[in-house]
């Protein structure tokens, strides 16, 4: 059952939902009638109560979904079938110490801090301070961020940690914070980047060629949702599409004993050569996979 000062669901047999906040004394007015407080806090989870003119609701108990969906936003969220995908690939879970930037309205910080749990942490960069207050108002909302260190500032001149297992970059122009990045992971550890456009996609890939990164994907989530009818079941005749292009990589070690082992077909012999070409149009080598690549500058 909802205890005073949790958030729950309030469902009615009209389709509405409300994520509500129950506090002692403070009863739901509608028009179906007053729901008064104490009668959803004796109720589980799960059931109906009535309002005083005999309406029933159905209390459900919010999951995360829920709360990044409810967060307060003065930014573009990321989606939830994108956030999943992001936790996932970044590895996170009880003791992982991932890195954000930035924080925006904090959908991902909220997700973030949960899945890490009391062994891990979160630290989180955001430049602007409206966006920084935001972010730690929705902490407090949903429950979580007890784990989250936030820090007002630009990621222009690095990060504070050196040795994170994970992290998620949403910045304009990610490809120039590359050299940062792989200063501020252990070897090994996973990153994430989102970007809006494949023009940005094309400028980080490139800026990855150079650094110690490897295991490179580009993809995007698409979700679409049925009609849950028994009888009727068909696609429904909207769905959450492209939101934006997720980039995942790793910190690897590289040389160029491994990457002359690798088998190349056709394709592969041209994009190399490609590669080559750019490399030597920027002055690089090629032994020059080191962790500080140009893009800082």
């Amino acid at each position: 059952m909802p205890k005073y000062g949790e958030l729950f669901i309030l469902a009615s047999a009209k389709g509405k939902r409300s994520l509500r906040r129950l506090m002692e004394g403070q009863d739901i007015h509608g028009s179906d009638g007053v729901l008064p407080a104490a009668t959803v806090a004796a109720a589980d989870f799960g059931t109906e109560v009535k309002t005083l003119q005999g309406v029933p609701y159905r209390i459900k108990k919010p999951t995360l979904y829920d709360l990044v969906r409810g967060v307060r936003r003065q930014t573009q969220i990321i989606y939830p079938k994108d956030i999943g995908y992001i936790c996932m690939r970044l590895g996170i879970g009880n003791g992982t110490r991932v890195i954000e930037a930035g924080s925006g309205s904090g959908s991902l910080t909220v997700a973030m801090s949960w899945f890490s749990g009391a062994r891990g942490h979160v630290y989180t960069y955001e430049a602007r301070e409206e966006f920084y207050e935001l972010c730690k108002r929705n902490l407090e909302w949903a429950g979580v961020g007890q784990n989250v260190t936030q820090h007002l500032r630009d990621v222009k001149d690095g990060f504070d940690q050196t040795d994170a297992d994970a992290l998620f970059l949403d910045v304009r122009t990610p490809w120039e914070y590359l050299g940062h990045v792989a200063k501020a992971v252990r070897p090994g550890g996973a990153l994430a980047f989102l970007v809006p456009t494949v023009d940005q996609v094309s400028q980080l890939l490139r800026g990855l060629e150079t650094g110690p990164f490897d295991d490179v994907e580009v993809e995007e989530v698409l979700v679409r949702g049925w009609k849950a009818v028994a009888d009727r079941l068909r696609p429904n005749d909207r769905m959450v599409a492209h939101t934006g292009f997720l980039v995942f990589a790793r910190i690897q070690e590289r040389s160029q004993e491994f990457e002359k082992l690798k088998p190349l077909g056709t394709r592969e012999r041209k994009q190399q050569k490609a590669l080559q070409a750019r490399l030597e149009e920027q002055g690089l080598g090629d032994a020059d996979f080191g962790a500080d690549d140009s893009s800082d500058e």
